[in-house]
């Protein structure tokens, strides 16, 4: 269930690292908490949701990371208000996987609220609080300078990430997202249909192997800016 705050922890002292995760009920969000949890590498996990939730009901009883949910923290914030919830920040690994349609946000400026403001000041907080390496989850395409609006956006959240100044960061910019989704989205299903018609670099691609690619990533903890591009992130197991 989820906790009033974290419990504290020595940075003195040599550990596996904390990972702060937004976005763990979605596609790919869901994927890399389950395997996060499942990695003896990785030590406490902060899950940040909107509304309270169970840890069962979070990881959709998924019995690879069952095993690991003892390490699972669950923190119930406002994103509108993300400052006052400083202390689940204090982590070692940052990772956002929040991203919505503009279909579901309901116009473009709710969109951008959630696949851009929310991420980043999550990115800027964890920094802040000494977080080293980050996981972002972007989009093929992605390019501030884009005429596409969604493309945009998403390149302006890489170009912001990228001067916040962590000393490793991994960008996953997929195509279409394949994998269970909870939600039914007509369009989604048709391109998922077609996609496998398309070129490498925009095949669809399984939302389980995007968060294999972020967190392969994140552990070589390579220094400067890595991006997993689709036709990479198809190659992962």
């Amino acid at each position: 269930m989820p906790t009033a705050h974290p419990e504290p922890f020595d940075r003195t002292v040599a550990r596996r690292p904390t990972v702060l995760l937004v976005g763990g009920t979605g596609l790919v969000g869901h994927e890399l908490l389950c395997q996060l949890l499942a990695d003896p590498d990785i030590g406490e996990v902060r899950a940040l949701v909107r509304r309270p939730v169970s840890a069962e009901a979070l990881l959709r009883m998924a019995p690879q990371a069952m095993p690991g949910v003892g390490k699972l923290r669950i923190g119930v914030i406002d994103f509108e208000r993300l400052v006052q919830h400083s202390e689940w920040f204090d982590a070692d690994w940052v990772a956002s996987t929040l991203g919505t349609t503009i279909a579901q946000a309901g116009s473009r400026p709710a969109f951008r609220r959630v696949d851009l403001d929310y991420p980043l000041e999550v990115m800027q907080l964890a920094r802040a609080q000494g977080a080293r390496r980050a996981m972002l989850v972007s989009a093929v395409g992605a390019r501030a300078t884009s005429r596409i609006f969604y493309n945009r956006v998403k390149g302006e959240l890489e170009e912001a990430v990228r001067e916040l100044g962590f000393e490793h960061v991994s960008v996953a910019q997929p195509s279409l997202l394949a994998g269970a989704r909870p939600a039914f989205r007509l369009g989604e299903r048709v391109g998922l249909a077609l996609g496998w018609l398309m070129p490498a670099p925009y095949k669809p691609v399984a939302a389980s192997q995007v968060a294999a690619g972020l967190l392969a990533s994140a552990k070589a903890g390579e220094p400067g800016w890595h991006v997993l591009t689709n036709t990479a992130l198809r190659g992962m197991g």
